[in-house]
């Protein structure tokens, strides 16, 4: 019998035919005459920047937006989905990168939302809890039923969501950037589900930024830059070189250059800090550490191990239970956010959508918010409208967002291009202490490079900077000294050649450094 490579033996279960959308109100092209063609039962990865064009191919194809012009073919039938019920019909199911779970509900009562196992006139939670652990075990996603969503870390929360999907009978299941939310740990066995999933027949549609990951877990790659299909490459015969220039459009420097830092005078002193939530669990403890200008002090840790305290005390979203913070030589661990902003804090938060951004709001209003009671912006009383548009507009310019007028809604924008915003709102104000968190989460690598070659240049501008990050590969590029979160504690700093992966890796599990 003659040979048939796996790919000429797969057919094909979607394929997309010069499909176009364009947005009039932002003059963005955001889907360009886009073909390819999906194989049954394979993961095919769909790379791109951030405003390439890959959410809204995969909003179309779920139904939640439509063409202009083009085609979708799902089995060869020509396809025209009014709304994401259409899709799922068809066997078509999305995974958001923004959970959509009702909080208060239990697993079961999410999974089976719209539906409900009915017995007798009365809804059943005894089929409907048997139904779940039935499917979590048909697909190897463990689970517990009558668990409160809202009680679940991130990683099982994508678990319920995709039990959804695979409730409603989906054979394409579309994942957008699923690991953005999940710590490096939890990475590696989600990777190991989809392959499962894949080998149980799904088809998987996999949106990433993370090139490494989609080496590692796709067959093809499919890369789009500004609204065009790039190429489609067989994973085994690509590189991450190769797969960042072709998203980019040039050769992309992946590792970070900078020159030994100059620190100076000390900025930030934190001596004993400890932290008490509302229900008296203690989610910092006894955190001590000094921060000097012209430097940048990594945090590492798993998530969950007090990053969010420490930040939240530093930028005084919450009062510290003990300790102080002092900014050059000020004890402010009482002062508002307010006044910590006035003194030369600027923060880049871990969540740009909920805690950076208004998302109902333009961008012109966003890079004002914070600085509106400050000269030129605000003068003799009044907001000074030239300024506030001219500040916008420069932003824009200087940080190259993408398909932003100063009028456009913040929300139309890419994650990246809200990063940017973010930041260069944040930067404008000239800090003198930088904080950022998880700076980088869910970006692609022409805007991680940006991003990081930012944080590099206010640290050679004298500025200190604390990085709060869980990508270990993050920390060991940018870090000029290293404090390692554990259990609420800091269980040791590193600095000169002893950053390195197996230090941090020891303490990140409440180990030692010899």
């Amino acid at each position: 019998m003659e040979f048939v490579p796996r790919e000429k033996r797969m057919k094909d279960i979607i394929t997309f035919e010069d499909l176009c959308r364009y947005y009039p109100s932002t003059n963005v092209q955001a889907n360009d005459h886009v073909s390819f063609s999906v194989h049954e039962g394979e993961i095919h990865a769909i790379c791109g920047e951030n405003g390439a064009g890959k959410s809204t191919l995969m909003n179309i194809l779920f139904g939640l937006e439509r063409p202009d012009t083009g085609s979708i073919f799902v089995d060869g039938a020509k396809v025209s989905f009014n709304g994401p019920s259409d899709a799922i019909e068809a066997g078509i199911g999305m995974v958001h990168q923004h959970f959509m779970v009702v909080n208060s509900f239990t697993v079961a009562q999410n999974i089976l939302l719209g539906n409900e196992l009915v017995h007798r006139g009365f809804l059943s939670h005894k089929e409907e809890t048997a139904f779940v652990n039935e499917l979590s075990e048909k697909y190897h996603l463990p689970i517990d039923p009558n668990a409160v969503v809202e009680t679940l870390p991130v990683g099982l929360l994508q678990r319920v969501e995709i039990l959804k999907m695979l409730a409603r009978k989906v054979r394409i299941l579309i994942l957008d950037e699923p690991t953005a939310v999940l710590t490096p740990q939890e990475v590696k066995p989600f990777l190991q589900t989809l392959r499962d999933l894949a080998a149980n027949g799904q088809t998987i549609l996999f949106i990433s930024h993370k090139l490494q990951e989609v080496l590692d877990v796709s067959d093809r790659i499919t890369v789009m830059r500004k609204g065009k299909v790039i190429g489609t490459k067989n994973t085994a015969d690509t590189t991450i070189p190769e797969l960042a220039n072709m998203m980019v459009g040039r050769d992309v420097v992946l590792q970070v250059d900078k020159t030994p830092a100059n620190p100076t005078d000390v900025v930030l002193d934190v001596r004993d800090l400890s932290y008490r939530n509302g229900s008296g669990i203690q989610m910092m403890h006894d955190v001590s550490f000094q921060l000097r200008a012209g430097e940048i002090y990594g945090i590492a840790g798993v998530s969950g191990n007090g990053q969010d305290a420490l930040v939240s005390c530093l930028c005084g979203m919450h009062v510290p239970t003990s300790g102080t913070i002092s900014l050059l030589g000020e004890d402010i661990s009482h002062f508002t956010v307010k006044a910590r902003r006035r003194a030369g804090v600027a923060h880049v938060p871990e969540d740009r959508i909920h805690v950076g951004l208004n998302m109902q709001a333009s961008v012109q209003e966003n890079t004002l918010m914070g600085f509106q009671e400050q000269i030129p912006f605000k003068q003799k009383g009044m907001l000074s409208s030239s300024a506030i548009a001219t500040h916008a507009q420069d932003i824009i310019d200087a940080y190259s967002v993408a398909g932003a007028s100063i009028d456009s809604p913040v929300r139309m924008l890419s994650g990246g291009n809200m990063q940017k915003i973010v930041l260069g709102r944040e930067l404008a104000s000239h800090p003198k202490l930088l904080i950022v968190n998880q700076p980088t989460r869910g970006l692609d690598v022409g805007s991680i490079e940006f991003v990081h070659q930012m944080i590099i240049r206010q640290r050679d501008e004298g500025v200190a900077v604390l990085l709060i990050s869980v990508e270990l590969e993050e920390i060991l590029s940018l870090s000029d000294r290293v404090g390692v979160l554990f259990s609420g504690m800091l269980q040791g700093e590193l600095e000169g050649e002893d950053i390195n992966e197996r230090n941090i890796g020891l303490l990140m599990v409440g180990g030692t450094c010899a």
